[in-house]
């Protein structure tokens, strides 16, 4: 079967963590078989174009994979005299029919089981983002390293550390017992990799689309398998429901757009419609949680036509039980803005003075303060907080924005 580079490069990066699963679930040693699954990859991309893709990608990448893998483990096991190692590993046609006792091909229920290893409690927040880009979106150090403004080589180090970490973990789900304190650090991990995707912390682009596309396919892949968790249902829509309205948040030249001065013409609206489907439904499963009170206000958001037509009451609603259940400065930030659409400018202000402690020198609280400033026709004041948020951000298009902004405060 012929395929165009992209259409194989997107199957190799859907295949890639069902192939890693596989291996580690075999045979351990996370690290070696990462290594593995990378060069069945490469060794993929360069034959497939010209050769076609084989009638079971999968299989032929769990094939080339397992081969690389048992050469090095019996060359490990040669150099280091451990013959009953190397005797019991597994024959390289071990994977042309299903193991003993295992009625079933590995499946992407090896895509959960390896986003809960990437996830695992001993790894810091950055090590868990870093490694399951790697493992399971299947990004490269360097794209990685990219995203994270670090030099290539200090990326492979961290991960290198990460999966030495989780050298000899068991590949299997936690028990009932934490399975839902690990569940939140996966949800947490999709989260943050979409947030930066759809505005990046730094750099010279606003919108990182194959890092926001990426944690969509994740969360996807998460609900497959877990089909009624509320909190993975609300966070797909939330997802979907935000990036839907990425195509109108820049202009021609790559300048930020807010959003009541987007054309809502642009908008994905099919990716609207199955977000708002899915906020239903997740709030029918159970008690909303945070994911599931974002979805619904960005839902209320992509449901208005124009800007003066969005429910802000209602949103507000949403917001006061948001930071009832899930204080977090940045919902806070937003419910500021929401109470000052419903009660005034001056409302939000006095607002922001409960954040000054927690969010002090964040850009983002000196961008909502100048907005609401604005708003309140105090245009001095407004400029300066324009300036000190553009100082403050790493983002170029957001700094541009904000000093365009204080730019149309001079006299």
């Amino acid at each position: 079967m012929r395929r165009t580079t992209t259409d194989i490069e997107d199957l190799l990066r859907r295949h890639a963590p069902q192939v890693l699963g596989a291996l580690v679930r075999r045979y351990g040693h996370f690290d070696a078989a990462e290594d593995s699954v990378q060069e069945a990859l490469l060794a993929a991309a360069q034959q497939w174009p010209g050769q076609g893709v084989p009638d079971n990608p999968r299989g032929w990448l769990i094939r080339v994979a397992s081969r690389r893998l048992t050469d090095q483990l019996r060359s490990d096991s040669a150099r280091h005299r451990r013959e009953q190692t190397a005797a019991a590993l597994t024959p390289r046609d071990a994977f042309t029919a299903p193991p003993p006792g295992e009625s079933r091909a590995p499946s992407e229920d090896d895509t959960l089981t390896l986003l809960f290893l990437c996830c695992h409690p001993e790894l810091t927040p950055t090590a868990q983002i870093a490694l399951t880009l790697r493992a399971v979106g299947g990004l490269t150090t360097a794209e990685i390293a990219r995203a994270h403004l670090v030099p290539e080589a200090t990326m492979a180090q961290r991960i290198s550390r990460a999966k030495q970490k989780v050298r000899g973990v068991p590949f299997r789900q936690p028990g009932q017992a934490d399975r839902d304190l690990r569940l939140s650090a996966v949800l947490q991990v999709l989260y943050l990799i979409f947030n930066e995707g759809y505005t990046a912390s730094s750099g010279s682009t606003l919108h990182r689309a194959d890092l926001a596309r990426e944690a969509i396919r994740l969360t996807r892949s998460v609900r497959g398998l877990l089909p009624r968790e509320g909190r993975v249902t609300g966070l797909l829509a939330l997802m979907l429901l935000t990036e839907a309205r990425s195509a109108a948040r820049t202009g021609p030249h790559g300048e930020l757009i807010p959003l009541d001065e987007q054309d809502r013409t642009r908008w994905d609206r099919a990716a609207i419609d199955e977000g708002t489907a899915l906020v239903e439904e997740a709030l029918s499963e159970g008690p909303a949680g945070a994911y599931q009170l974002q979805a619904a206000i960005a839902a209320l958001h992509d449901e208005a036509d124009r800007p003066e037509d969005t429910d802000w009451r209602q949103i507000l609603a949403l917001y006061d039980v948001l930071v009832s259940r899930a204080p977090e400065p940045m919902a806070e930030l937003s419910r500021a803005v929401a109470l000052a659409m419903v009660r005034g400018p001056r409302a939000g202000l006095a607002a922001l003075e409960d954040l000054e402690d927690r969010l002090a020198g964040h850009h983002r609280l000196d961008a909502v303060r100048a907005h609401l400033l604005e708003r309140a026709g105090d245009r001095e004041a407004a400029r300066a907080a324009y300036l000190r948020a553009a100082a403050g951000t790493l983002s170029a298009p957001e700094a541009r924005y904000l000093r365009t902004r204080a730019a149309r405060m001079l006299p």
